[in-house]
């Protein structure tokens, strides 16, 4: 008898083992599978004639967003954000041409515009072969965006917009000189805009508003000033400065979709940005009864502060979002 206890003690303690080596193999193999998911893809595909970088991360059956960067970034200025989103979602980050590091044709080879934005935008996604997104658009990746939900509604599962302005009122008086440029696009009004691309006005971009600049990395506005700086880069962004004003002419066809389409929007916006007013983002409530504003303690670029906030809040957004 205690011969067959013992075999009987033997063969649960085996059991055991092999049970608890199972769960954690198991368990090792669904953490190795969430860290490759959420791991951050660096790629390249060619679109509208160009070579576009992107950032993927994500399980690519989940929901998809198409995160587009603005003036002077690029992908870059989601590196705290893309982890964050990439739990639950397929997340793609492009780079827009003359920005990081997608191609950077010449401005007399290349036509900057923002209808050409979107339409290169429009190849990547035709490319990669999207039927389904929401996007989250800031600053110049609001025009293209939007251009995108005008020309694909069918597509657009939600929108996240910070401090995307589609509203004449969220116009601050910073954008004077360029509007003065739009109304008169001389040569000497072209060249007055020349220090707003120096490293003077992109680090007063980064730091204005924000009341505890230790939380702005060195890395983001130095990087940006770099790919402003190489050679040829200052007449793409002048030639962008200008086209800028078809975007504020499509700001009643941008409301037209909100009235139209409803489409489920979170705004959240540096309430403290000193081109893009907080009553930029309290227009959308006026024209779409599903659109939420939140605004946060920041400036201009708020996933520099507050990326943490902003990304939870996308996620509980997004959460209620279709496929």
């Amino acid at each position: 008898m205690k011969i067959k206890n013992l075999i009987i003690t033997a063969l649960a303690a085996t059991t055991f083992v092999a049970g608890a080596n199972a769960q954690s193999t198991k368990n090792s193999t669904i953490k190795t599978q969430t860290m490759e998911t959420n791991q951050i893809h660096y790629r390249n595909i060619k679109a509208n004639g160009l070579n576009i970088f992107y950032r993927e991360a994500g399980p690519k059956d989940a929901p998809t967003i198409l995160l587009l960067h603005g003036y002077p970034t690029s992908s870059h200025m989601f590196r705290n954000l893309i982890p964050t989103l990439s739990t639950k979602y397929h997340v793609l980050a492009p780079d827009l041409p003359g920005f990081g590091f997608t191609d950077m044709p010449d401005h007399t080879q290349f036509k900057y515009t923002f209808d050409n934005l979107a339409n290169t935008m429009q190849a990547f996604i035709d490319e990669l072969g999207l039927k389904r997104f929401a996007i989250y658009i800031f600053d110049y990746g609001a025009p293209t965006g939007l251009r995108l939900a005008l020309a694909n509604p069918e597509k657009i599962t939600g929108i996240i917009s910070q401090n995307g302005n589609a509203y004449e009122e969220g116009l601050s008086s910073g954008w004077n000189p360029i509007q003065k440029y739009w109304q008169d696009p001389s040569l000497e009004n072209r060249d007055a805009l020349r220090d707003f691309v120096k490293e003077k006005m992109t680090k007063f971009q980064y730091f204005e508003g924000v009341s505890d600049p230790s939380l702005i990395a060195p890395e983001s506005y130095i990087l940006d000033q770099q790919t402003l700086d190489r050679p040829g880069n200052v007449e793409i962004q002048l030639d962008l400065m200008l086209d800028y004003r078809t975007n504020v002419a499509l700001y009643p066809k941008f409301q037209a979709y909100f009235r139209e389409h409803k489409p489920k929007l979170l705004a959240v916006w540096g309430n403290k940005d000193p081109f893009f007013l907080p009553a930029g983002a309290e227009g959308y409530k006026r024209d779409n009864p599903n659109a939420t504003v939140k605004f946060y303690n920041t400036g201009h670029f708020a996933l520099e502060t507050h990326a943490k906030e902003i990304g939870q809040d996308v996620l509980e957004f997004l959460g209620g979002l279709p496929k």
